[in-house]
Parts: C-alpha cells; structure tokens; sequence
C-alpha cells in the first residue's frame, strides 16, 4: 500500500470514530477476547468447509443492505405472525448462521451482553475474507443489534437481473461510487450461484434473442448442463470459488460471467474500465474492496436507545 493510499485509510478511520462513534479498540477493555473468540471461531468452521467463506460475506452484504448493519438477518420469524428477512425468497439461500451464533455463545459465557452480534457479522465476514486469501483489514466495532426484522424490507436487495445503470442507480442511493459498487461485486470472487438466477439467459432472452447475446456460446453450453440439475443447481462464478482473488473480473472479460449482473459491469462503458483494472491489477482491486466494505459496514448503524445487544442473536431481547 502507498503512502497516498494509507492516508486515505488513516483519514476514513478518523471520519468514523468522529462521525459513528465506532473505534477499532472498542472492546479491548469490556471484552478483551472478542476479536480472537470470531476468528477462531470462523477459521474452525472455514477449515471444514471453505465454501462458508462467501457465505458469510454474503450474509453481512445482506444485513447491511436491508435495515443497515444491525444483525436483523439473523433474526428468526416468529409463530406470532411476523415474517423475518431470512424468510425472504431472496434470503433463504443464505446459510452460516451457526458459526454467528457459535461465536456469540462464547462470547456470552466470556463478557455477558457486551459484544453485539451486528459486530460479530462484521467481524465474521471480515475474517472469512483473509481465510479465503483477501486483503487483511481491520474494522471499527460498537455497532448495535436492530430490533426489525420484516420480510417486506428485503424488496431493496439488487436483483441478479438489473444491468450497470441500475445497479448504479440503486448503490448511489446507499452512498456508493460507479467504482465501490464494481468492488463489491468482486466479492463474487467467492462462492456459487443458483440456476434459478441465471436460467432466463439461457432461453427467450428478450423479444430479438433467444439466448444472452453478452454471453459466450461455451460458457453459455456450461450453464445449460448445470441447470439440467435443476433450479436449485449450482455454477460457480469463477475458476477459483475458493480463493479471494480477481478471477471474477478475468471472466466478466472473457463474457464468462454468470449472473447479467455480474456480466453487465464489462458491457457497460461506463463500469468497463473498472473491470479492466481490477483484473489487471489484483492490489487495486484488494485495496478498493476493503475500503467499499468499511464504508459498507457504517450504513444505518444503530446506536444508544436505537438498538440493543442481543443476548441471542436470532431473537430480540
């Protein structure tokens, strides 16, 4: 990292500790163990199945993209008659909640109602990034658990079938730049789509194709096998489903991305030249990354009266 760009670091924290009265030691006296209990936590699951890396990177986007990162995914639907986040269709795919509540258990039985869950998310998602061979970052902790959790609030998650203007559009609205929206999708460098949200490229495409004219004829042959499966079937989005690397932009260039979503951002002008670079550049696109989810990790933090710690994080106290 350059000078210049550790002193955009440096300034982004002093933004947040002023703005969000978040810091990076907030648990070093009232939990001392907190950060070590998650990583250990999160390495022993991962060693068992790396797969949960994008798991948990997944599930954090999608907390903080619904009602902020306040933990209100991991809330459970009640017999009551309230319908959770995680019930969503668009949520039911997400999975990994064990290992947060693995962590939380400890951290109960260590410092009772001191760490929140929205930070053990955070946290999480942070460590499983370094697990998978990402950028090591820190993150500012003292983030609050929400006390919402409603299945109607989910209609903000992007769509796998919105192209670069959209997606854009709807990032712009949570603060993003064209640029911190293309890094973030990077996080698809990790992990495994399902047939059911790539299947529409396949066949009766729009009112002229029949198939996606953005994307290639053999990886187009890939996606028609894997989907013979079933819709529930599986494609990873690139050679190395694993590893947190710059392969997914390799294969937005080679027309081999999965999702429209994913293959819009190189049909674009306007998102092209991010690609460009980022596959190119592997470094730029780890730095760019890990600076979009420290930003991404402040929306709508709760605080104070606003939020709670759960003592359990799938149910409010």
């Amino acid at each position: 990292m350059g000078k210049c760009e550790l002193l955009m670091v440096i300034l982004l924290m002093d933004i947040i500790v002023s703005c969000y009265g978040l810091r990076m030691e907030y648990y070093m006296m009232s939990c001392p163990f907190a950060e070590g209990i998650v990583k250990n936590t999160v390495n022993r699951h991962l060693q068992a199945d790396p797969t949960l890396a994008a798991a948990l990177v997944r599930m954090h986007f999608h907390d903080c993209f619904i009602q902020g990162c306040d933990a209100s995914v991991l809330i459970d639907s009640t017999k009551g008659g309230n319908t959770a986040e995680k019930d969503s269709p668009a949520n039911l795919s997400l999975r990994g909640y064990e290992i947060i509540d693995e962590a939380k258990e400890e951290l109960e039985d260590q410092c009772p109602g001191v760490v929140s869950c929205a930070d053990i998310l955070a946290m999480a998602a942070r460590d499983a990034v370094f697990f998978a061979g990402g950028p090591v970052y820190d993150i500012p902790k003292g983030r609050k658990d929400g006390t919402r959790s409603r299945i109607e609030d989910t209609i903000n998650l992007p769509s796998p079938t919105l192209n670069s203007s959209e997606l854009i559009r709807i990032f712009a609205q949570y603060g993003f730049s064209a640029q911190e929206m293309v890094a973030l999708s990077g996080a698809h460098t990790l992990g495994v789509a399902r047939c059911s949200s790539f299947k529409h490229r396949l066949s009766n495409f729009d009112s002229t194709h029949d198939m996606d004219p953005t994307l290639d004829a053999q990886f187009a042959k890939t996606l028609s096998k894997t989907c013979g499966g079933g819709d529930k079937s599986e494609q990873t989005f690139d050679t190395t489903k694993n590893d947190f690397d710059n392969d997914y932009f390799n294969a937005l260039q080679r027309k081999s991305g999965v999702l429209f979503s994913d293959q819009t951002l190189y049909n674009s002008p306007r998102t092209r030249g991010i690609v460009n670079g980022y596959a190119f550049n592997q470094a730029m696109f780890f730095l760019d990354f890990q600076q979009a989810m420290l930003k991404m990790g402040l929306l709508d933090v709760k605080q104070g009266s606003n939020g709670e710690v759960r003592t359990n994080c799938r149910i409010i106290n």
